[in-house]
């Protein structure tokens, strides 16, 4: 069976977020950058609560890019991260050794820019015989033309898109699973957007949880209709 007809799951998928640094964000134009630094936590936050393989990497940190940012960073305390000459992971043995190491062929990449530093190692992953999927909201290039024709490419060379929200709900898939359930619905409403407000709403005019706010708030009797 083609893996265009399977979903992947937390134990046979990996990740990787490559170029998380600061002088690539400032060239991206094709998305709002505080949108994409939400979508790469929030999509993090998942890979981690899911204990799914995670690499990180990054290109000519103190002599260009900088430092991977810290909320990135902070999600994985400690964790190594693969510095690279090479716009191509790929070219890394270090990033390859990496990717090999997690044992998963169906891969998860996301990184800055779309139309080198994603598109490259993608090309050259499938070659290598990993399937691989693009998390386009978590990527950034530095135009629309440029950001879509990488995304173009990489589906030609047999790459599968797909955005922030589907790709984190496909590693929970069910709901009757409870495992991740209460954890992975707080990471939603936190940064999931409508989709997290929707979940807030839900919870609390519906069902009539407890709101997810430190300090509730209390509507007086007398203001309520």
């Amino acid at each position: 069976m083609s893996h265009y007809h399977k979903l992947y799951t937390a134990e046979d998928s990996a990740i990787a977020f490559i170029d998380f640094q600061p002088q690539m964000l400032f060239g991206v134009a094709n998305a709002d950058r505080a949108t994409l630094i939400n979508n790469v936590t929030l999509l993090a936050r998942v890979a981690k609560e899911f204990k799914v393989p995670t690499v990180l990497s990054s290109v000519e940190t103190e002599s260009f890019s900088g430092y991977v940012w810290p909320q990135l960073l902070d999600i994985f305390p400690g964790q190594p991260v693969i510095e690279r000459s090479s716009m191509n992971s790929w070219d890394s043995q270090e990033f390859r050794k990496a990717i090999e190491a997690t044992g998963r062929k169906n891969i998860i990449l996301a990184g800055l820019w779309t139309e080198v530093c994603v598109t490259w190692p993608t090309i050259e992953m499938l070659g290598a015989g990993y399937n691989v999927y693009v998390v386009e909201d978590c990527c950034g290039g530095t135009s629309v033309a440029a950001h879509e024709a990488a995304l173009s490419r990489m589906v030609q060379a047999g790459a599968i898109r797909l955005t922030t929200i589907p790709a984190l709900l496909e590693w929970q898939r069910d709901w009757a699973r409870k495992d991740h359930y209460n954890n992975l619905m707080g990471l939603i409403k936190g940064q999931g957007g409508a989709y997290g407000v929707g979940v807030e709403y839900a919870y609390t005019m519906v069902h009539h949880a407890p709101q997810s706010a430190q300090k509730p708030r209390v509507v007086p009797a007398e203001k309520k209709h």
